[in-house]
């Protein structure tokens, strides 16, 4: 068989781990292929740029006609970002009969669907392991390993820098807006953080593992999501005295026909495998009918380990262009789109209250809750600094969250409630 070329649409930090690891592991990729696979030519912004790789210049372009219309080049690499341009490249891409390896989850959670159609009727391969939690293999593990196993429920750590900052805050008790300074200037946060804090980044990661996971299409508006912005100290350090570590996490669950899919922020028992997954690590646990439980744990970014992935899924084109299978892999989802409402939502909560430090206001509470047929789990009292006034702290028993919003709105109308400070989602039973 003939070299595989290959086109590299961006050469940014995972662009350049991509180019090292096809270089110093040609003798490995010879032997998993059978050929050599060269790079032909990668896409820049800037030809003249001083770069940490060293690549022929010869190979650089500012055209991506070049890569896209080339044809001796048989799978483009895009490692480029963005959306809307990047999508119109892909298209063209295939278009031209060429495979896909991308690791771009806002351009396969928007259009993934229509990416995969295409790429299907052309006899494409597109794949995209990198675009969710960088160099551990969750995607394959779904569609490969899992393949004959029904997927109950995916809850997973997916963002990096949300669980890095979380991790400090409640190691070295320091508030938000300093641990996030900490993260950008270590490189884990961009200048403009809001994708990461405010949870979309890790929604759109969710997205595209509840479609596989459930075989049905989910999309990035169909994700409720809650960033990490308003987590305090305060709201660590109950969570700790309780028996939880508070995490970002992205939750998909399937009960009967219909799913759910969330990012928030969410109290873990101590001793859940995915409480003790620190910094910019990333893990992702999943249910089975059949396996049960298993957990996927590895660095969730990066150059190398992203990298690491894109070249797994381009070792599997270039497999699949051996077999002449191309195109085949892609299984379009088996059910409609089937969502619970918030009454079929049930979960734990965690509540924290400032109220008037007078008698009878617990009970008042506690008939509000009792109204809507949620009980407590655990529950706290204590005076705070301001004079009149106390802190109650709630872990409730698994409520519907329609019971729940019903309840949070009774409490804001309440006169004895001066502010609801903080409310999380809890998952399992803490042994405090």
């Amino acid at each position: 068989m003939k070299g595989i070329s290959v086109g590299l649409l961006g050469l940014g930090t995972v662009g350049s781990g991509v180019v090292r690891i096809i270089d110093n592991h040609q003798d490995t990729l010879m032997h998993q292929v059978g050929c050599p696979i060269m790079v032909k030519k990668v896409l820049v912004q800037d030809l003249s740029k001083v770069r940490d790789i060293k690549i022929d210049s010869s190979l650089l372009t500012t055209s991506a006609a070049e890569i896209i219309s080339d044809p001796e080049i048989d799978v483009v690499i895009e490692v480029m970002g963005g959306v809307e341009s990047t999508k119109g490249y892909v298209l063209e891409a295939i278009r031209n009969k060429k495979h896909i390896v991308t690791a771009n989850k806002d351009l396969m959670a928007l259009y993934g669907s229509e990416l995969l159609t295409a790429a299907s009727e052309n006899g494409c391969d597109l794949f995209y392991e990198a675009s969710v939690a960088g160099g551990i293999p969750i995607l394959r593990g779904l569609v490969d390993g899992l393949a004959s196993d029904r997927i109950t429920k995916l809850m997973g750590i997916v963002n990096g820098t949300t669980n890095f900052i979380l991790t400090k805050m409640d190691q070295e008790g320091l508030a938000y807006e300093k641990v996030l300074k900490m993260a950008q200037d270590l490189g884990f946060a961009e200048a403009n953080p809001a994708a990461d804090v405010e949870g979309l980044d890790a929604a759109r990661k969710m997205a595209i593992l509840s479609t596989l996971g459930f075989s049905m299409k989910i999309d990035l508006e169909d994700v409720k999501v809650q960033g990490i912005t308003g987590i305090t100290e305060e709201d660590l350090h109950y969570a700790k005295q309780l028996g939880y570590k508070m995490k970002l996490l992205g939750t998909a669950q399937h009960d009967g026909e219909k799913v759910e899919v969330s990012v928030q922020p969410t109290l873990l028992p101590e001793t859940h495998p995915l409480a003790s997954v620190h910094n910019e690590y990333n893990a992702v646990y999943v249910y089975g009918e059949a396996v049960g439980e298993t957990m996927f744990y590895g660095p969730g970014a990066g150059s190398l380990p992203t990298a690491t992935a894109i070249v797994s899924d381009l070792v599997g084109v270039v497999k699949n262009m051996r077999l002449g299978v191309n195109g085949r892999t892609a299984i379009t989802p088996q059910f409609g789109k089937n969502l619970k409402g918030p009454e079929e939502m049930y979960s734990k909560y965690f509540l924290r209250l400032h109220v008037k430090d007078e008698i009878g206001v617990l009970a008042e509470i506690t008939s509000i809750f009792s109204e809507n047929g949620v009980s407590f789990e655990k529950i706290l009292q204590l005076p705070v600094r301001k004079k009149e006034s106390s802190e109650i702290v709630i872990v409730t028993h698994k409520a519907s969250l329609k019971n729940y919003e019903d309840i949070l709105q009774m409490l804001e109308e309440l006169s004895a409630v001066n502010e609801i400070k903080s409310s999380y989602k809890v998952e399992g039973s803490a042994g405090a």
